[in-house]
């Protein structure tokens, strides 16, 4: 095992890693198809779905027009994916399938974990979700209070843009070195790597890692995994 003795900041993504998104969101996708008589499984939806949702985003940061928000990418990759697959967007239908994100939970390991890991470290969010949005999430939806949530609204970029990381080792008084990310997202694990951080690959669904240089300390399947690397001796 990697040396992580000078890690005292746990930094977690918060959408796929620890709230259940697929989970949350298929099934009110399932009924809005079967509703519509649309022959598409909400799996293959949403997989569409989050696909465009993450292509919004980095063209967003890399035109450099301004920040659009979390759920605007959010809104615009719905939209995209309606139209993909012959449904009109109407601002009904639209508002609708959105309110969805609202009802976001975690996974049912998530909660035991993040207590067992609070006696150790401090524990961050560092999301690419909008401040309002994050808020409403932790304390109504995650129901955890973390000693830190921090938005990629004070970069104005989304992750894995390295101000993002840069600037919340800052902001929390710490060196990257002391920082150790948790994400599902194998291309927010790089960039954090990449800016000194330590990380922990968060693979529910095995799915391949990035072709690059900047790998995790450890891969685990699940919250309880990632305590007992961590908390181990």
């Amino acid at each position: 095992m990697e040396d992580l003795s000078r890690v005292s900041a746990l930094t977690f993504d918060l959408f796929g890693t620890i709230l259940d998104l697929g989970g949350s969101l298929v099934p009110p996708i399932n009924r809005f198809l079967d509703t519509h008589e649309v022959r598409l499984s909400g799996d293959k939806f949403w997989e569409q779905w989050r696909a465009r949702q993450r292509i919004e985003q980095y063209q967003d940061t890399i035109m450099s027009l301004g920040h659009s928000g979390y759920l605007a990418t959010v809104r615009r990759a719905l939209v995209y994916t309606l139209h993909l697959n012959g449904i009109e967007p109407t601002d009904e239908l639209v508002s609708k399938l959105m309110s969805a994100w609202r009802e976001l939970s975690p996974f049912p390991e998530v909660l035991p974990a993040l207590k067992k890991l609070a006696n150790q470290y401090k524990l961050v969010i560092l999301s690419n979700g909008d401040s309002e949005f994050l808020d409403y999430l932790t304390k109504n939806r995650v129901s955890y209070v973390f000693d830190y949530v921090f938005s990629v609204d004070t970069v104005g970029a989304f992750k894995p843009h390295p101000g993002v990381y840069l600037r919340a080792a800052s902001a929390l008084g710490l060196g990257t070195h002391q920082c150790l990310m948790v994400s599902s997202n194998s291309f927010d694990i790089m960039g954090a790597r990449a800016c000194g951080f330590r990380a922990v690959f968060v693979n529910r669904y095995q799915l391949p890692y990035e072709d690059t240089d900047y790998q995790p300390d450890s891969t685990v399947s699940n919250f309880t995994q990632l305590t007992e690397f961590l908390l181990s001796d």
